[in-house]
């Protein structure tokens, strides 16, 4: 690898470990997890997932079962997700070098999340198709592909792009980076209670509306106002304003950004639509 390329490779504040690189000066590294932690981890919610998603507990209809399982399940999936990028990121004082073991030890736990989400996602469509008394296989599964398009892109993208740069390609580099993508999970248990609150038809509730204000919150904090706080931790450490990061980083890391964050600020769009129809919404009228 020339000198150019290994420059470029260490300027970059969140895509430029895609070129490994090793560490000349000491290198922070935190312990490693006990052998088999995050296999058990794994194992234990996603067979309990499965297990809820075939048990019928309560009265709810197949598909809305199926939905709060999921959602309970990538709740779940994002506390620890969200916890593990605080602790990547409170122990990484070098945002391009320092290490922590959770960095990569997550990632692995996050596959078979984004497999079993797929299939849940799955299961609600097949379910849905059984209730109404038209359930095909082939129809089943391309009504699935058509509703969840954007969600199956997005579950994709993680699964066969960014796991082999978080694994693989990035190197030594960028643990920082890796655990603030982590933290982007922190508004997912707010939406799926949203969600839920919805089929249990209790939008008219003050937890509902409270909810809705902490789901703009956090998504706006976590997925969107993210990117310009790496880009701003990169240039705290590099003597740059975070207007000038940009320009002093290559043109491909600028785009891989801008592909990571649009998705999320569609959805923003989607969730503050949604929050002016609740908030604007006539108070019910009792009859008299």
């Amino acid at each position: 690898m020339s000198q150019a390329v290994r420059q470029m490779a260490t300027s970059s504040p969140v895509l430029s470990f895609l070129l490994p690189k090793r560490c000349s000066g000491p290198v922070r590294r935190a312990s490693p997890p006990p052998p088999g932690a995050w296999g058990v981890s794994t194992e234990g919610i996603f067979v309990a997932g499965f297990l809820a998603a075939f048990h019928r507990p309560h009265p709810l209809p197949g598909a809305a079962e199926q939905r709060a399982v999921g959602r309970l399940v990538s709740s779940v999936q994002a506390v620890f997700a969200t916890g593990s990028g605080i602790v990547i990121i409170r122990s990484c004082k070098d945002v391009i070098t320092d290490r922590h073991w959770l960095a990569r030890e997550y990632v692995w736990f996050l596959i078979p999340y984004m497999i079993y989400d797929s299939y849940a996602m799955y299961l609600c469509e097949w379910y849905r198709a059984g209730d109404q008394g038209r359930r095909q296989s082939l129809t089943t599964f391309q009504n699935f592909l058509s509703k969840n398009r954007l969600m199956i892109t997005h579950h994709a993208v993680i699964l066969f792009v960014l796991v082999p740069v978080a694994q693989t390609l990035r190197g030594d580099l960028g643990d920082f980076f890796v655990g603030c993508i982590f933290t982007a999970e922190l508004s997912t248990p707010f939406v799926s209670l949203g969600r839920v609150l919805i089929q249990l038809k209790q939008q008219h509730t003050l937890l509902y509306k409270v909810n809705g204000i902490l789901t703009l919150t956090t998504f706006l904090c976590c997925r969107i106002l993210l990117f310009p706080f790496m880009y701003w931790s990169y240039g705290q450490q590099q003597g740059l304003s975070p207007l000038q990061v940009p320009f002093n980083i290559p043109f491909y890391c600028n785009v891989a950004n801008a592909f990571l964050i649009a998705p999320q600020v569609y959805w923003f769009s989607l969730l503050c639509k949604k929050a002016a129809r609740l908030f604007d919404a006539p108070p019910a009228r009792k009859g008299g």
